[in-house]
């Protein structure tokens, strides 16, 4: 049951629904047994109602959320031989960004890339919020570079407010670490999965994303700015990150609309933080669906498989007036 304290505002009737079901359950007495049947289809039903019309505000704030499954959340359940590698072998090794072998499900060898936020304040300030500096992204590629000497396919998992803006980053050059991640990835002669999980900003997020194929949860957005920084540029005023989130088309059905993911999973009832497990089965089959049928073109040809990628990159942005 989700904690008061971690439940957003929309959550909340929901969660003083299932308290009371706990509290009735505690109990333990015959007698209420139709009384919590009710109450249990009463916040089942309010669940449903509420969820079906979320705003996108709403769903920014659902991508946040403070119990929401992270990259090595999902790892763990789907590649329990995950050896993580360190280091962009020219600065350091950067927590926001990680990396490194496994098999998928016990399957297919693959090399695993993903923002890595952290809980609590210590382990956050460890990972940065989640936003690498570029000897994350430097790391990154280093790492993708090796998936293509061993023909390994590439999954990666998205979930950054984006790159890390502050002065170290840039005189280490963090707009050439990004530049050069989407170099690499747009050539790479292996298939590559992307999992938008969370947040997925600016270029921060795309330094990770340029794949075949692009997945995003219900609840996870994907956009080149903030709903807060595109407030504060375009009307000199960041309350308004409602109403840019809603002009922006930031959500996950928008951007299947627009034709820049492909694929929506659905997400559990409340959400991947009500039951992280299902989530990851969720994603499990679907990362493995695509890998299949990638894989089958990478083993016929390469050269299609980067036309493919090509021509996926090249349809994006049109539009009729």
């Amino acid at each position: 049951m989700l904690s008061p304290r971690h439940a957003l505002d929309f959550e909340r009737p929901i969660v003083e629904l299932e308290q009371k079901i706990a509290e009735l359950r505690a109990v333990g007495e015959a007698q209420l047994g139709q009384e919590l049947q009710q109450l249990e289809w009463k916040a089942k039903r309010l669940q449903q109602e509420v969820f079906a019309q979320l705003t996108p505000w709403q769903k920014v704030q659902l991508s946040r959320h403070p119990l929401r499954p992270f990259s090595l959340d999902y790892i763990n359940r789907l590649v329990p031989d995950f050896f993580e590698l360190h280091g962009d072998r020219a600065f350091r090794d950067d927590p926001a960004v990680l990396g490194g072998l496994g098999r998928w499900q016990g399957g297919q060898a693959v090399l695993l890339l993903g923002h890595q936020k952290g809980r609590g304040t210590q382990e956050n300030l460890r990972r940065n919020f989640g936003m690498p500096r570029p000897e994350g992204y430097r790391k990154g590629r280093r790492l993708l570079e090796m998936a293509a000497r061993l023909r390994l396919p590439v999954v990666s998992f998205i979930d950054t407010p984006g790159a890390y803006p502050g002065l170290d980053a840039e005189e280490r050059g963090q707009a050439e670490a990004i530049a050069k991640n989407l170099e690499v990835m747009a050539g790479l002669p292996v298939p590559i999965v992307a999992v938008v999980i969370g947040e997925g900003g600016s270029g921060g997020a795309l330094a990770l994303g340029v794949a075949d194929r692009i997945l995003m949860l219900e609840y996870a957005v994907y956009s080149v700015i903030s709903p807060e920084g595109c407030a504060a540029i375009l009307w000199k005023d960041p309350d308004k990150a409602e109403t840019a989130a809603q002009q922006m088309r930031m959500t996950a059905d928008d951007l299947l609309a627009l034709g820049v993911v492909d694929e929506v999973l659905r997400e559990p009832p409340g959400g991947a933080h009500r039951d992280p497990d299902a989530m990851a089965q969720t994603i499990g089959a679907a990362v493995r669906r695509h890998l299949d049928e990638l894989s089958g073109l990478f083993r016929t040809s390469v050269e299609s498989l980067l036309s493919m990628r090509y021509a996926k990159y090249r349809a994006l942005g049109r539009f009729s007036g």
